[in-house]
């Protein structure tokens, strides 16, 4: 599987690898395959106007995704920044919580999705799944390579 990035944002150092290796291991413990996925690292104002551009909401947000098909799997657009203010505000680590996006939104690339409660309940559990998993494996993103 082909796994870009496009870091786009200087709030917070992400190595490319281990981004790759954590997309890999998601896509894999899910018992599926892809193509190619794209995952995008962007800053506060690009998010935002994706946000308001495709749902309306001019606000910022932390994980967008945009499915393409069976075998080239999406894009996934993530704001480091989000994960930096909401990481020290809860006292948690910037890049376990920037992880936590990816997967989130990997996991809506493969049809999970969280518009109601059942739907959401199955996504916070899968999501607990993965870290837990990513974590065993340390793999959760960091600014070095793995």
């Amino acid at each position: 599987m082909k796994v870009y990035t496009k870091n786009q944002q200087s709030d917070l150092p992400v190595s490319a690898k281990s981004i790759r290796f954590l997309v890999r291991e998601v896509v894999a413990y899910e018992g599926r395959y892809y193509d190619e996925v794209t995952v995008h690292l962007v800053e506060t104002a690009k998010i935002s106007a994706l946000h308001e551009q495709f749902f309306g909401d001019p606000t910022t947000t932390d994980c967008i995704s945009f499915p393409l098909d069976d075998e080239l799997m999406g894009d996934v657009f993530v704001c480091p920044e989000t994960a930096i203010r909401y990481s020290q505000k809860n006292g948690i680590d910037e890049h376990e919580e920037l992880s936590l996006y990816v997967v989130h939104g990997l996991l809506h690339l493969m049809g999970y999705d969280d518009l109601n409660p059942k739907d959401k309940r199955k996504m916070r559990t899968a999501e607990k799944r993965h870290l837990k998993h990513l974590m065993s494996l340390n793999l959760i993103l960091s600014p070095k390579a793995v």
